[in-house]
């Protein structure tokens, strides 16, 4: 369930320009995304998950808190990066 390290820098490789660049905002809000869709995967088997339900709902607060400060500083990344993770249907 949990992300490992080469999937994490993947992530960052491909949204935050290097892997070592770990505090990028797109490349932030790409690792959330990822840590989201399998919470989503494992509370679609464990309904009565509470705990996890609050977490993941930690976790999308965290994101879009995240996606506005992009949206403010840079609407074009905010616009490529929405496309490339398909959020925002």
């Amino acid at each position: 369930m949990s992300i490992t390290k080469e999937k994490k820098s993947s992530i960052f490789a491909q949204y935050g320009g290097k892997a070592t660049n770990t505090g990028s905002i797109e490349g932030q809000i790409a690792l959330l995304t990822e840590r989201i869709l399998d919470i989503s995967n494992h509370l679609k088997e464990n309904k009565k998950d509470f705990s996890t339900q609050r977490g993941l709902m930690r976790l999308v607060g965290q994101r879009k808190r995240l996606l506005s400060y992009l949206q403010k500083t840079n609407l074009q990344g905010y616009r490529a990066l929405i496309e490339k993770l398909g959020l925002r249907k």
